[in-house]
């Protein structure tokens, strides 16, 4: 099975900058599509950002789209998530997510998922 371990989330003032990082277990990860997706509390789970297995191809949710950049070393086994010009309306848990077919945006889609880590933003 495939186990995604995040790390990189914290505390940081609106404006500022974080970078995600998602660890994958195995090698055959680098086949795999993968996500980011972030949920709020009382709030349903969203699309962040997609990258294909290649790294080739890359999707971002529109609230995120020019400030978030989405990422892969598939020789690391690791997805990253950089995460400039913060706003406190991304404060969430982020996770991320690997799906053993096609680039999706649809978290029902994906197979795999991390525990998560969070990302407050707050002055």
């Amino acid at each position: 099975q495939v186990q995604l371990v995040e790390s990189g989330g914290g505390l940081v003032q609106p404006g500022g900058s974080l970078r995600l990082s998602c660890a994958a277990s195995e090698r055959t990860f680098s086949r795999y599509p993968m996500g980011w997706f972030r949920q709020a509390p009382g709030k349903e789970r969203e699309f962040v950002a997609a990258i294909s297995w290649s790294g080739g191809e890359t999707y971002y949710a529109d609230s995120v789209k020019g400030r978030f950049t989405i990422s892969r070393d598939n020789a690391k086994n690791t997805v990253y998530l950089q995460m400039n010009s913060l706003k406190p309306e991304d404060t969430a848990v982020y996770y991320c997510a690997a799906r053993p077919g096609v680039t999706s945006a649809d978290p029902d889609e994906y197979a795999y998922w991390g525990q998560g880590t969070q990302v407050t933003v707050s002055s």
